[in-house]
């Protein structure tokens, strides 16, 4: 066999040149390959396949502001007190923090590693590990589409309560009158601010089938969401980047503000009791710890393709490790904190319920000559209370229950819009708050609209096509698109879709994105590749926890979370809740068979581009294939195919290489292997 010519060759650590042909010393002609190998156990070695023009953010604080502003939303508001509240009080911060800890945290560094190690969205990170892998991409993008249509309705309504909010006395807290000056009777029925919900803010619809026409206020309210969050990521990282300091800071000066107020007042000590007292026993169901794994996975931004693309915009050398576990700690700790606010006001507002519902009942003693005087002592009325049949209809007493005030708890739009305006009403200077609370949930939605956006765009932008037309434009095209879909949710109607969209666009969709996405990285890129390269990237090395975590625990729960969320949904008959304005309240009533094809479709279209560009791509159904594949080649340290044949002991090294270079640049020509 010829001699072997060793050369040296740029060592970059992941290409591979392309095959060509030069004229050999003995006019022959072959074809020439070259090897090339990373420098392995170097910090310094580390080198990015990604876009090198690609945005940056201006600092760190801009980056950890970015992704506070983005994981920590409404859910740690609104949703993360309630389940607390249902699942055993204290008891649920222990699954809550064991799936943190086991699901939450290793599926972020992922995201967040993934997108750093490749500086590319969502789509070019899946297509670089492997082209059958592009799909993953496309499903993300379409799901945070779904969930950007809906989430930004919600922003919508809290523009419309901020915007009452500077009216005094505020519009919810008493019920209007009609005519004849009585009070008109479905708020009669219900109470001011459901009232103020339905029929003044949503103007509610009776069914999904009869939802009315457009709500011009709600139209408006939903222009100007879209237009500021246009205005907001239309430059990218450039203009949301300057805004995530007021969404970001400004929830927290908010929730301490009411965290003062709030353990200051009557009743918050009872509320906080009631919240947090642990029930161990509910530790043994297994839907406490399904609730605690899908709290985590929704509180985090997972799948979104939002966490890769905040990652593309890092530095090489940031310690992504610290930034996942310091947002880790964070959110978690905000979930709590808002709690803590949350039900402390509750408790106060229970306790005004409870002290007027005694004052009632004092009132018909008194009216019965049961009692001597409405303003009898606490133990005198209680002494009298207990000798009486409470439900005697002859007397209409009501039974005031301090446990079964905070009991009513409720959770989402219910929360903010129905319970909590109520508790604000009890608040001296109650204008004054309302504005605060709902600044507060405008700063907490804007910043994770913003993320949602720039991951969806950033997919967007891996496209070579879209590539070429300016960002703004782009943008533009987006939200104008969002803004026209947008109007289904401005009918009478629109509470109805928006928790249709929550129950089925962004579930199983995004469970898949993210389960297809560990399968991804661990077994197809590989957990030792992803390893070496967060220790290039950081000067960590990730150990035993994060291994295990990655390759068993982590796909088992997001197993276990996708097959009890498609149990459920097949043996639960998928409700929702109606306003009946006859009743004054609401009626849990089945989706018309049309609308669950809807639903159905939305679940199809997030789920089906994977395995559609895994067919497609495997049996090269698309003639642009053949560059995605060469470009995939060419971004990787190493094919399958290669890495063996790189790995070996034997490697020819060239004396003038440094000593820690395991493999030498080496030009083989198949001539030289002729004999």
């Amino acid at each position: 066999m010829a001699a072997t010519k060793i050369i040296d060759a740029p060592r970059n650590g992941h290409e591979m040149a392309p095959l060509n042909t030069r004229a050999r010393g003995d006019g022959s002609h072959g074809v020439t390959i070259v090897l090339t190998a990373p420098q392995r156990n170097s910090v310094s070695s580390v080198e990015i396949p990604g876009d090198p023009e690609r945005a940056a953010w201006s600092g760190k604080m801009q980056f950890f502001l970015s992704i506070i502003g983005y994981s920590v939303g409404l859910g740690n508001i609104w949703r993360f007190p309630y389940l607390c509240q249902q699942n055993g009080g204290g008891a649920f911060l222990i699954p809550f923090m064991v799936m943190l800890i086991l699901e939450g945290i290793p599926l972020f560094l992922i995201e967040l590693g993934m997108g750093q190690r490749m500086r590319l969205g969502a789509l070019g990170v899946w297509n670089t590990i492997h082209p059958w892998l592009g799909g993953i991409g496309i499903s993300s993008c379409i799901v945070t589409l779904f969930v950007a249509l809906y989430y930004n309705v919600i922003i919508t309504w809290v523009f419309f309560y901020l915007f009452n909010s500077f009216r005094y006395p505020l519009p919810w807290a008493s019920c209007p009158t009609n005519e004849t000056g009585a009070i008109v009777e479905e708020c009669a029925l219900s109470s001011e601010t459901a009232y103020f919900w339905y029929r003044t803010t949503l103007d509610a619809a009776p069914s999904m089938e009869e939802p009315g026409g457009l709500k011009w206020w709600i139209v408006l309210c939903l222009l100007l969401s879209w237009t500021i969050v246009f205005f907001i990521v239309m430059k990218g990282i450039q203009s949301s980047g300057k805004v995530v300091y007021f969404t970001s800071l400004f929830p927290y000066i908010v929730l301490t503000i009411f965290f003062i107020r709030g353990i200051t007042l009557p009743g918050a000590s009872a509320g906080l009791m009631h919240m947090y007292t642990p029930k161990v026993e509910k530790l043994a169901d297994p839907t406490v710890w399904l609730d605690a794994a899908t709290q985590v996975f929704y509180s985090f931004g997972l799948a979104f393709g939002s966490l890769i693309a905040f990652g593309s915009y890092n530095t090489p050398k940031n310690n992504c490790v610290r930034d996942v576990l310091l947002v880790s700690v964070c959110n978690a700790v905000t979930a709590i904190y808002a709690s803590v606010v949350i039900f402390a006001i509750l408790g106060f507002k229970a306790t005004a319920n409870v002290d007027r519902c005694v004052e009632q009942n004092k009132e018909i003693l008194f009216k019965h000559s049961m009692i001597t005087s409405p303003n009898i002592t606490t133990e005198q009325y209680e002494g009298v209370i207990a000798g009486l049949n409470m439900t005697d209809p002859k007397l209409g007493l009501s039974i005031c229950s301090l446990s079964k005030e905070l009991d009513n708890a409720a959770e989402g739009t219910g929360l903010a819009f129905i319970v909590f305006t109520q508790a604000i009403v009890e608040l001296p200077g109650a204008p004054f708050w309302a504005v605060l609370f709902f600044t507060m949930l405008l700063s907490l939605g804007l910043g994770s609209q913003i993320g949602i956006l720039e991951g969806m765009l950033c997919t967007l932008f891996d496209i070579d096509i879209i590539k070429r037309v300016k960002k703004q434009h782009v943008t533009g095209v987006v939200c104008l698109f969002c803004f026209i879909v947008g109007f289904i949710f401005c009918t009478g109607a629109g509470e109805y879709w928006l928790k249709m969209f929550d129950s089925f666009a962004g579930t199983i969709g995004l469970v898949v994105v993210a389960l297809m996405e560990m399968i991804a990285v661990v077994y197809i890129y590989g957990h030792e590749r992803f390893t070496e390269d967060i220790y290039q990237m950081t000067g960590y090395r990730p150990g035993w926890y994060w291994q295990l975590t990655w390759r068993f625990i982590g796909p088992v729960i997001m197993v276990a979370i996708l097959a009890s969320s498609i149990v459920f949904m097949i043996i639960k008959n998928p409700t929702y809740g109606a306003w009946n304005g006859e009743t004054g309240s609401v009626e849990p009533k089945d989706y018309p068979p049309w609308v669950m094809g809807i639903a159905l479709a939305m679940i199809l279209a997030g789920v089906l581009p994977m395995p559609i560009v895994f067919l497609m791509r495997s049996f090269q159904c698309l003639k642009v294939d053949l560059d995605i594949h060469q470009g995939s080649i060419r971004r990787n340290e190493t094919t399958a195919s290669t890495k063996e044949m790189i790995d070996n002991d034997d490697d020819i090294v060239s004396p003038d290489m440094p000593p820690q270079d395991s493999l030498a640049a080496t030009r083989f020509t198949i001539g030289d292997f002729e004999n």
